[in-house]
């Protein structure tokens, strides 16, 4: 395809999946009011806390407060935008496999499609078990607060550190499944993985510790263990992979007492003219 062609074929798959997060997205700015409402909800229900005096029904802690005449548009259209990225998800991963597909070998969209199977479960599993640590998480700094002051969270800071938290939880669950596509396309060998194991699980609590808002043992193992479980099932599917490739490879190679079978048929010998003086 000519590189014009190309740049087109971009432009069209571009348009549409901004078209597909825009409508999306005004799917979620009607949704709004429900989404926040889940977004806060645990966190506002948090014990434990000294927070500003006046509760509202939605905070009964009153934990979430809004500064500037601006801000409350801005976090509301960032929670829309944000839902909207999420509903639209199916529209615009497609339109990027459209993109890419006719320049991947077969095998190698095969693997593609399976990564993209496999990552999307765990990226959701991710992002889940973030919004349920969450408001643990926010318990525990906010229990820090001297009994003379009272606690407040801005809401713009209050999504961008929950978004956040919740993209490094759903990445780290994904990277398992790169590993193993990794293997596939024949960069990563098991046996690399195999003799650095130690080292890979002290840097995933390491990760874990930095990764995690609160710093405490409790957070940093919610985090490092399932990614240590997925590490170890990734490490077994790469290894039981290699063995099976080498078991084939022997059962295809004729064994040494075995005798060769030779090819009899006989062929043509062109035998040369005599040249005429």
């Amino acid at each position: 395809m000519p590189f014009r062609e190309h740049l087109r074929e971009l432009r069209s798959r571009l348009a549409k999946a901004m078209l597909g997060a825009f409508l999306g997205t005004i799917v979620g700015w009607v949704l709004h009011p429900w989404l926040i409402e889940r977004l806060t909800g645990p966190s506002c229900r948090i014990s434990g806390i000294t927070a500003v005096a006046q509760a509202t029904a939605e905070c009964p802690n009153g934990l979430m407060v809004m500064q500037g005449v601006m801000t409350p548009l801005i976090f509301t259209f960032k929670v829309a935008f944000a839902a909207g990225l999420v509903l639209s998800s199916p529209v615009w991963s497609y339109q990027l496999w459209a993109f890419a597909a006719p320049g991947l070998h077969r095998s190698e969209k095969r693997y593609a499609i399976g990564f993209v199977v496999a990552s999307v479960p765990l990226f959701l599993t991710g992002a889940g078990l973030a919004y349920w640590v969450f408001p643990q998480a926010l318990e525990i700094l906010l229990g820090f607060t001297p009994d003379s002051f009272s606690s407040s969270i801005q809401g713009d800071q209050f999504l961008d550190f929950l978004i956040r938290m919740i993209l490094v939880f759903g990445v780290s669950f994904v990277v398992p499944v790169f590993l193993v596509l990794l293997n596939f396309t024949g960069v990563l060998a098991a046996e690399t993985l195999t003799k650095r194991w130690r080292t890979i699980i002290m840097v995933i609590f390491v990760f874990s510790a930095l990764a995690t808002p609160t710093g405490d043992p409790l957070t940093m193992v919610i985090l490092a263990f399932p990614l240590s479980l997925l590490f170890g099932l990734a490490l077994g599917v790469i290894t039981w992979r290699e063995r099976l490739l080498a078991r084939r490879r022997r059962a295809e190679e004729p064994s040494p007492d075995e005798a060769v079978s030779l090819d009899l048929t006989p062929s043509q010998i062109d035998v040369p003219q005599p040249v005429k003086e």
